[in-house]
């Protein structure tokens, strides 16, 4: 990692905060939200974002491990209201499901 990219991870860290689903639910809807699986580091793939490295992005969409939610997911996480953490990339919002346990 690179002085340059440790500083964009510490930083992208610094800005990411747990978040309810319904603050999240008006970025989804104009298809504004990247999901990002549980098994990925949240701020490796957002400082990916914000680093334009288009393909580590794109093998990570291919891999189905980002993307965006389709409406039976929007609708589990509705329904759940698990733990969330997000950070904003812009113009998008990074959003995980924090694991369980």
């Amino acid at each position: 990692m690179t002085d340059q990219t440790s500083t964009l991870y510490a930083k992208l860290l610094g800005e990411t905060a747990i978040i309810e689903w319904k603050a999240l639910e008006r970025f989804w809807a104009k298809g504004d939200l990247i999901w990002v699986d549980p098994d990925l580091d949240l701020i490796t793939v957002a400082a990916a974002m914000a680093e334009n490295r288009s393909e580590i992005f794109a093998k990570w969409r291919s891999d189905g491990a980002v993307g965006s939610l389709s409406a039976e997911q929007a609708l589990d996480l509705q329904t759940r209201e698990p733990e969330i953490w997000a950070v904003v990339v812009s113009p998008f919002v990074v959003m995980q499901e924090k694991k369980a346990g």
